[in-house]
């Protein structure tokens, strides 16, 4: 072992130290309680991941790449690329179990640059996941007013009405997350049976009415070998890396559970499990779910044309040839996702005190609060809330600007990935002592360097538009999201650094500093 993984320290506690009383692994007091256990904790991966459900309420969209051929390997190929990147986390939340995640991981690959690279991917990080909640209460909203659409032909929805419903659904989630942070392990456990239930029966129901409707199956060839390409671009091989955006979108949440990390016992070994968890658990459900709805297709013209803001509401009238049961799915549907926008909340609100702690964010000292009475970051997830709120705000006024900030998820939040796998790459992981996960060197070095070589090509294939010929309303504006907000980062970074900002790697040598000299209680690895 080289002299930087001999000299990081190793900490060690008593037993029943209090909260508030240690430094735990991310070099800060410990102030939030362990209210999750590894059963809990792979509950809310598998519900803020929820892959079949986001999967399904993008279906349509992902339809124009290939037809149900593509989207069913689009889905495969982009998950063997997640797949590696969760391994990659899953190895740093081994090793640095903190709440900060990716912030925290690439303050401390990065070396010598690494309170620059790690504020820049907590801020991408935390601009993903609070765009991200933005969109699950979007897809709640349209879900609740396409199933009024389902018995009302004559409704013709309107940008308000569904903003009201947007409205709703954001604060009942955000509420939840701020006043009942005891609640939540429970509460994801309940979102864990939701999901598991609603995607067996949506596939018993898929599998089994068209035969007793009379409507019948698509054909295998339709589901498994036949490429429609609707984009208009010349390219298959184009479109085909295209859609894989619409798979991205379904399982690109490899870090949520890394935001918990201080919020249950012996993280290093359970949160690399919760990882695993989601992801099996997932892409599995997922797989499943698109064949079965795809064989209940039987008019393929009739979903892209179809008048409901949520076109799952077609397809499933298709496959119960019924608008009472395509109401039933959707009702099946509704509740994971809103477990799902929960479980969003959780981890953006989370991102964001990170960011407060560490004096990176505007009124830090109130953003970076942890609310002594509901023992949560209640204002962090209020401020959550809020930019949900605007954006919302923004979908009623311009619905392809609320695209562009919605959209711009995957780029953001794989940009944050890059920013700690690559530099631990290139470091050849010299700042990382391992933890209980950790991959051999070869294995890493190829698992690393095929996510690393997938996210620098895929950030740009994923900002092409989506369609052409493209007009101002159909243009892909990820790039310009995402490039836009990372200049007001910047400028924010000189305002910051100009007042000695230290990121998380400035609490990791604070904590050096007095484990050595100082007295400071020490926390073992198996407690943190």
């Amino acid at each position: 072992m080289d002299d930087s993984k001999a000299a990081a320290p190793h900490y060690e506690a008593e037993e029943g130290v209090e909260v508030g009383e240690v430094l735990n692994a991310s070099g800060h007091k410990q102030e939030l309680q362990r209210n999750f256990s590894l059963l809990s904790i792979c509950a809310i991966g598998i519900t803020t991941g929820n892959v079949w459900a986001a999967l399904g309420g993008s279906i349509v969209i992902a339809l124009y790449n290939g037809g149900p051929a593509g989207v069913i390997y689009e889905f495969i190929a982009v998950s063997v690329f997640y797949w590696m990147i969760a391994a990659c986390i899953a190895e740093l939340a081994s090793a640095i179990p903190s709440s900060a995640g990716v912030y925290h991981w690439a303050s401390v690959t990065g070396g010598s640059y690494g309170r620059s690279i790690g504020y820049f991917a907590g801020w991408w990080n935390f601009f993903g996941w609070v765009f991200g909640t933005a969109s699950m209460s979007s897809i709640l909203a349209n879900n609740v007013i396409s199933m009024y659409g389902l018995f009302h032909p004559e409704y013709a929805y309107q940008r308000w009405q569904v903003f009201i419903v947007y409205l709703m659904v954001t604060w009942i989630c955000c509420f939840i997350v701020m006043y009942m942070n005891r609640a939540l392990p429970a509460i994801t456990n309940v979102g864990l049976c939701l999901i598991l239930a609603g995607v067996f029966v949506t596939i018993l129901v898929c599998a089994i009415m068209p035969s007793k409707t009379g409507m019948g199956y698509a054909t295998t060839n339709f589901v498994f070998s036949e490429w429609q390409n609707q984009t208009g671009w010349k390219s298959d091989g184009f479109v085909f890396c295209a859609g894989m955006l619409n798979g991205a979108y379904a399982v690109g949440t490899p870090d949520c559970v890394s935001h918990l990390a201080e919020e249950l016992p012996n993280p290093r070994v359970n949160i690399p499990k919760a990882i695993l968890a989601q992801y099996v658990v997932g892409c599995t459900t997922a797989l499943c779910y698109i064949i079965a709805i795809f064989y209940s297709v039987n008019d393929l013209d009739s979903l892209f044309s179809n008048p409901w803001p949520f076109p799952l509401a077609e397809l499933y009238r298709q496959a119960t040839n019924s608008h009472a049961g395509s109401l039933g799915l959707l009702i099946v549907i509704f509740m994971p996702i809103a477990c799902t926008n929960i479980g969003c909340y959780i981890t953006a609100g989370r991102m964001l005190w990170t960011l407060g702690r560490d004096d990176a964010t505007p009124y830090s000292h109130w953003i970076g609060k942890i609310d002594k009475k509901h023992e949560s970051p209640w204002n962090a997830t209020l401020v959550c809330g809020c930019i949900c709120t605007v954006l919302g705000c923004i979908y009623v006024g311009n619905t392809t600007a609320f695209t562009a900030f919605v959209g711009s998820f995957i780029v953001l939040s794989t940009a944050s990935y890059l920013a700690f796998i690559l530099p631990n790459i290139v470091t050849r992981r010299k700042y990382i002592v391992p933890g209980p996960f950790s991959m051999p060197d070869p294995v890493f070095y190829i698992v690393g360097g095929l996510a690393t070589a997938y996210i620098c090509a895929f950030i740009v294939i994923y900002c092409f538009p989506y369609a052409v010929p493209f007009t101002a309303a159909s243009m892909n504006y990820s790039s310009l999201i995402t490039g836009g907000l990372t200049v007001f980062i910047a400028a924010w970074w000189f305002v910051i650094d100009r007042r000695g900002y230290k990121g998380p790697g400035g609490a990791i040598e604070e904590v050096r500093r007095l484990s050595v000299g100082e007295g400071v209680r020490r926390i073992s690895a198996e407690k943190i």
